[in-house]
């Protein structure tokens, strides 16, 4: 189990392999920061092509007519097949910021649930501070933020207490951007319902990495991105799911013109769209969606449960091989340790863990370069995506870990972090 050929034979045998070939690859480098931002699919890149000489450049505005005014509802079809629910219960467009304050927003001007925002310590930031603005606007108590003492896991019996005692509407990730945590859904629908409460997830590092039928976990409101395992490229647009019984009793705060049931009568008076397009707002953008397409075609095609099978067979390698290779150099491992509990991210942590990232993106000696991701204070996220990476891939990134510490190679490297400022963004490669 724990030699390069065992994991050559695995992706010999492997039914996703040929998926690889549909994307664009670095030579002499493994990527596994597709939890952060996805590879270029090679259909993306020709459609792109197209759509900016031909629709864009011959046809100019003939193309909302013949391509664009639909490419939205195209889109959100194909995401309410990924995730079970009907097709007009998805929108497609803006950012997961925008939807979330959107929803929340929405939520807070009606009387459905308590007026008590809350999440937990895991959550993305981002989400928090959406939450924290729309408390100050409405006036209402601090956010119910639920702390749980470390950053691997939620304490379930805390979180179903809080929200037990201080029902309203909460905000929590599928899977958490740190560990990779995967929280029980359809449990946490249930109990949440049963004290007159709602969760928005937050699905962006869940979508395309593991199966989520929204309509058997008895969701209400899912919002997330598609530029990380869903492939659809840098800033693509957000997706939303709200179910339709709810839907009917919420209207958009926000009132642009593509949420009129008439944007094109150019009524001074605001109409609502009936449907969830009332929660449209400006003008679509179209290159961002021809650009997520191919995403969502793709993850189709492979199928979420083959995709989500590789990943967790290719997480229990990476374990194993960290346990038998990497715990006696000082690694710990930092995402759950039953699959059930986890997305497709394997976070881990070291004493120097900057320096050890930054020796893997160097790629010291002429050796492999590997891409992947820090999170302070010290830990290392590997976003495996099964649509391409291969397990002789996970194999030589934990031979490198290895050796980076063995070798003290990270010595070679500054101790102090370039993540204050946006230059040095994400990656810092």
């Amino acid at each position: 189990m724990t030699n390069l050929k065992t994991f050559q034979n695995l992706d010999s045998n492997d039914i996703l392999s040929h998926f690889r070939k549909e994307f664009i690859h670095q030579i002499n480098e493994i990527y596994l920061d597709g939890n952060s931002l996805g590879k270029l699919p090679r259909e993306t890149e020709k459609k792109l092509t197209e759509v900016l000489r031909y629709q864009w450049g011959k046809r100019l505005i003939r193309s909302w007519n013949e391509n664009w005014l639909d490419l939205p509802e195209k889109i959100a079809e194909k995401y309410s097949k990924l995730l079970n629910v009907k097709k007009d219960e998805v929108i497609i467009g803006e950012s997961t910021s925008v939807r979330l304050y959107q929803i929340v927003h929405s939520l807070l001007s009606t009387d459905i649930y308590p007026k008590q925002l809350g999440t937990d310590i895991l959550n993305f930031p981002t989400d928090n501070y959406i939450l924290d603005g729309l408390n100050k606007i409405f006036s209402l108590q601090n956010v119910n933020l639920i702390k749980y003492g470390q950053e691997i896991f939620a304490d379930l019996n805390l979180l179903k207490d809080q929200i037990k005692k201080k029902p309203g509407i909460y905000c929590l990730s599928l899977v958490t951007y740190k560990s990779s945590f995967l929280y029980p859904m359809k449990n946490l629908n249930i109990w949440a319902e049963k004290f007159k409460s709602i969760i928005v997830w937050d699905l962006s590092h869940a979508i395309g990495a593991i199966d989520i039928d929204l309509k058997s976990s008895e969701a209400k409101i899912c919002i997330g991105c598609s530029y990380k395992y869903m492939n659809g490229g840098p800033g693509a647009p957000a997706f939303m799911f709200i179910k339709n019984e709810l839907l009917k009793k919420l209207s958009n705060p926000i009132r642009g013109w593509f949420g009129h049931k008439k944007p094109f009568n150019f009524d001074l008076n605001y109409i609502p769209d009936e449907n969830i397009n009332r929660f449209s707002i400006g003008t679509p953008p179209i290159l961002s969606l021809y650009a997520m397409e191919t995403g969502i075609d793709i993850t189709l095609k492979a199928g979420i449960k083959s995709i989500r099978k590789k990943s967790l067979l290719q997480t229990e390698f990476f374990i194993t091989l960290l346990n038998k290779k990497l715990v006696p150099l000082g690694y710990n491992l930092e995402s759950p340790k039953e699959k059930s509990k986890r997305g497709a991210h394997i976070t881990i942590s070291h004493k120097f863990s900057w320096q050890i990232c930054q020796a893997l993106i160097q790629g010291i000696n002429n050796s492999v370069k590997i891409i992947p991701d820090f999170r302070p204070p010290n830990f290392i996220r590997f976003g495996i995506s099964p649509l391409y990476n291969r397990f002789e891939d996970l194999f030589i990134v934990v031979k490198r870990l290895e050796d980076i510490v063995a070798g003290k190679e990270y010595m070679n490297f500054n101790s102090e972090k370039k993540m204050l400022h946006k230059k040095a963004f994400r990656n810092y490669s």
